[in-house]
């Protein structure tokens, strides 16, 4: 992997490309983390005929209804523009899928209700907003929620 980078005084705004073959894992990492470090990707939320800006905390979740992605907090919804897998690779860490349809905020699972027979339930902090965990996802999100010391229940 090479590194290169020109300095330009005339920029108004830095700007950082990412050149490569593939968009592999370690690709993905990179971009998360510079993503992360200029503060997080900026999304605009809309409702209506109104456009909404408020911090990435306050989201519990991202799922799919149709055609649109709709970004949840505690006590409404959001239409967003981008679409679920575009979410997915500019979303901190903080951010993982869960389902074909669904992003959540790890920093805001409250409890996980496990079903072995079919998909299992996750609740979020101060809302009464629960979404379902495919099987498929189920390890990957127990495994980030204990990396980052976010209590579960089972």
């Amino acid at each position: 992997m090479k590194l290169h980078i020109e300095l330009n005084p005339d920029l108004n705004e830095d700007e950082i490309r990412i050149v490569c073959r593939s968009a592999d894992e370690t690709i993905r990492r990179i971009q998360r983390f510079i993503l992360e470090q200029a503060g997080g990707p900026k999304l605009s939320f809309f409702k209506g005929s109104e456009e909404y800006f408020f911090p990435m905390e306050d989201l519990l979740f991202f799922e799919t209804e149709g055609d649109a992605v709709f970004a949840h907090t505690a006590g409404d919804a959001f239409r967003v523009r981008q679409r679920l897998y575009e979410l997915e690779e500019s979303l901190p860490r903080g951010f993982i899928r869960i389902s074909k349809g669904c992003i959540v905020n790890l920093a805001q699972v409250y409890s996980i209700t496990k079903d072995l027979s079919s998909s299992s339930l996750v609740r979020f902090s101060g809302s009464h907003k629960q979404v379902f965990l495919s099987r498929r996802y189920y390890r990957a999100l127990k495994e980030r929620l204990n990396e980052r010391g976010i209590g579960y229940e089972t």
